[in-house]
């Protein structure tokens, strides 16, 4: 049996904790909203008044907050009953240089700390499925790596950097809010053409958007602008899906749109599309016949 505190039990958080029950863990919770707290009390959980409270006698203090600085307070509240053995594996999405700071000052000051964001909804979570990032000092992780693999399906450890884990983070969840955005926008083009949103996510079976993010982005990352799909090209067909969808809401296109002028006017239409990364990789191998 693992003895485990969980501070956080909104949808995540309580994912975390029925998984955990599941195993037979012994747990404690808090949550700034009691009720959300006492919600888990049928799974055998204790409930702590206070994040002092929830963690004593916890060797791993799990928490599932909102943000920098909830963090922050919740960490100054429970360190009085923080354990001097005790590990904090902190799941919040935060920002990488503040999280460096936090962690490089906890770890000075004897506070165990690693940041552990995940890629894990609320039924992953109770399914024991998903991805868990982690920095921070090896040794940290080498404790708590057996623990975590029994809340994931992958458990990644990307070094002691310590705010890589949370840039890692941001940029996967730039990825599904991105493509969240786009897909909406297929859906006001098609819909501008009567064509219903079912229907129009067919085009996911005629070509692989994924391998496309790979190649392309590949590219990209190198600074290899060569064309294989020119800028200027790129901006004619987004002016036919800006016709298309009518007068149907735009989440994306428009603020690209006005990206792709930008560059054009610079002299880049004849660089392939991915030059609308050129300022965010520096140096380019190639960058068009300005």
């Amino acid at each position: 049996m693992t003895r485990v505190a969980f501070l956080g039990t909104g949808l995540l958080g309580s994912g975390f904790v029925e998984a955990a029950a599941k195993r037979g863990d012994e747990i404690t919770v808090w949550n700034r909203s009691p009720e959300k707290a006492r919600a888990l009390e049928p799974l055998g959980v204790r409930v702590a008044r206070t994040p002092a409270d929830a963690v004593r006698d916890a060797p791993s203090v799990h928490l599932v907050l909102k943000d920098d600085a909830v963090v922050e307070d919740v960490i100054a509240q429970l360190r009085p009953g923080l354990g001097n053995d005790a590990i904090i594996l902190d799941h919040t999405t935060t920002q990488p240089a503040l999280t460096a700071e936090r962690s490089l000052r906890l770890n000075a000051e004897g506070v165990r700390y690693l940041h552990c964001p995940v890629f894990i909804g609320p039924a992953a979570a109770r399914a024991g499925k998903g991805t868990i990032l982690v920095a921070g000092p090896r040794p940290l992780f080498d404790a708590r790596q057996d623990e975590l693999s029994r809340m994931a399906t992958r458990v990644e450890f990307v070094g002691e950097r310590p705010d890589l884990a949370a840039v890692y983070k941001l940029c996967g969840n730039a990825f599904i809010i991105g493509i969240s955005a786009l897909v909406a926008d297929v859906f006001a083009i098609a819909g501008g053409a009567a064509v219903p949103p079912a229907q129009a996510m067919r085009i996911v079976e005629l070509f692989d958007p994924a391998a496309v993010i790979a190649g392309r982005g590949k590219s990209m990352a190198a600074g290899d602008f060569r064309p294989s799909f020119e800028l200027a090209m790129a901006r004619k067909d987004v002016r036919l899906m800006l016709e298309t969808a009518g007068a149907n809401p735009l989440a994306v296109l428009p603020g690209l749109a006005a990206r792709m002028d930008s560059l054009i006017a610079e002299g880049y239409g004849a660089s392939d599309v991915g030059v609308l990364s050129l300022e965010s990789v520096g140096t380019t191998e190639y960058s068009s016949s300005r």
